[in-house]
């Protein structure tokens, strides 16, 4: 449902109003700290380059990072009391030394808890009780930036249980974003009145609360963003209310977990950064859109994971037809998804690729799941070539689509 008249709530709470742009940097809410347990940790290691800081590891702000003095090192997480993880999440910051080796570590006895090569993401271990976990870097081409080092109890930011054999409501429920979705919607705390666009620099936590109104509710591209998220900065646990203008953009890249639409107008998100990278949607969830979800106008990587959506066209398009044409990524991993057209628009013209695991699709039998488009110069109309399976674009399965 389209509203063409913007509502002005009034906060309960914390107001925030603005007649131009504003920015915020609002502290971490429980429902957060209780998804990354990193964030309620403190932090120490081995070295660290001049500048840098244990600490920025578990800041929940990917824009800042701890890097040793050297091409190896280690760097931990602790908790002033026993806590059980199963799972932790790397995350390098662009421009420091590839990592060639690397090992997960139980800072409290020294044992070994996982080890890999290569650059590391996501790692799974034996569910165990410890004060202090320990990421070491044993091979590096240079001194690597490590922008966050997260901690879960279970599953991470990339759950490995199956969308169809998942609880019955989201784990650690609709506030955590993350676990298997399911369709459960959040709750406000509050509302907080806009009447401009918000910057975000660094970390805004909005706790839930709705954020209300700018724009009119229709397709036109020309409105402005509710949220303007700045390279390397973060927005979660907020829900955004209609009419959302633009919805949010991404200036480069940034991380958007467990944002709430609830009516997607325009599009849900941009994603508009042109330096390379990965851009993350982690949790969270959209209703009520014609057309797209989340706009890929940049290039490097737009990953998408624990996420619902309901009544749209398409989960994610790469551009066809902006100014500049760019090779671009998306990573689509464990979603869940009713009454949609598309899952992911890809160009293939331009070397796209679209990696797709672990999708639900309800009510949407019909939908295609990698559509293939032939990229034009901005001012023509891109033209769609048909559907992908398991080739050099469309990485997907039928194995990795569930109907229901």
């Amino acid at each position: 449902m389209r509203r063409p008249v913007a509502l002005r709530w009034l906060a309960l709470g914390a107001t925030v109003t603005a007649s131009a742009a504003i920015t915020l940097s609002l502290p971490l809410s429980n429902a957060m700290a209780a998804d990354n347990l990193s964030l309620t940790a403190g932090a120490d290691g081995s070295s660290k380059a001049s500048g840098t800081s244990y600490g920025n590891v578990r800041d929940g702000n990917t824009g800042t990072y701890w890097a040793p003095n050297a091409t190896t090192g280690y760097v931990s997480v602790k908790w002033s009391s026993a806590t059980t993880v199963s799972s932790a999440v790397i995350r390098q910051a662009s421009g420091g030394g590839s990592i060639s080796a690397w090992r997960v570590l139980n800072g409290d006895s020294g044992s070994q808890l996982a080890s890999g090569s290569g650059s590391p993401s996501t790692v799974n271990f034996s569910s165990t009780s410890l004060k202090k976990l320990t990421f070491e870097i044993t091979g590096a081409s240079g001194a690597p930036r490590i922008a966050e080092l997260e901690t879960y109890s279970s599953g991470g930011s990339t759950p490995t249980s199956s969308p169809t054999s998942g609880p019955t409501s989201p784990s650690p429920g609709p506030t955590g974003g993350t676990g298997t979705p399911t369709g459960a919607w959040p709750s406000s705390t509050g509302n907080v009145s806009i009447s401009g666009t918000v910057n975000v620099s660094g970390t805004l936590d909005g706790g839930m609360k709705t954020y209300c109104c700018i724009g009119d509710g229709s397709q036109d591209e020309s409105q402005d963003p509710m949220f303007k998220i700045a390279n390397g900065g973060t927005l979660q646990n907020v829900i955004i209310g209609s009419p959302a203008g633009d919805g949010v953009h991404c200036e480069g890249t940034c991380t958007i977990r467990n944002v709430w639409w609830n009516d997607i107008g325009e599009d849900a998100a941009t994603f508009k950064g042109t330096g390379g990278g990965t851009s993350y949607v982690i949790g969270g969830g959209a209703r009520n859109g014609s057309d797209k979800t989340f706009q890929h106008n940049g290039n490097g990587t737009v990953s998408i994971s624990g996420f619902y959506l309901s009544g749209s066209g398409k989960l994610y398009r790469g551009c066809g037809n902006c100014t500049t044409s760019h090779q671009r990524h998306v990573k689509i991993d464990n979603v869940l998804l009713n009454n949609i057209d598309m899952v992911a628009g890809i160009n293939s013209n331009w070397g796209d690729t679209a990696t797709i695991t672990r999708v639900t699709l309800t009510s949407s039998s019909g939908a295609t799941v990698c559509g293939k488009y032939q990229g034009v110069a901005k001012g023509s109309e891109p033209k769609y070539l048909g559907e992908g399976w398991n080739d050099s674009n469309c990485k997907v399965t039928q194995s990795d689509i569930t109907y229901r």
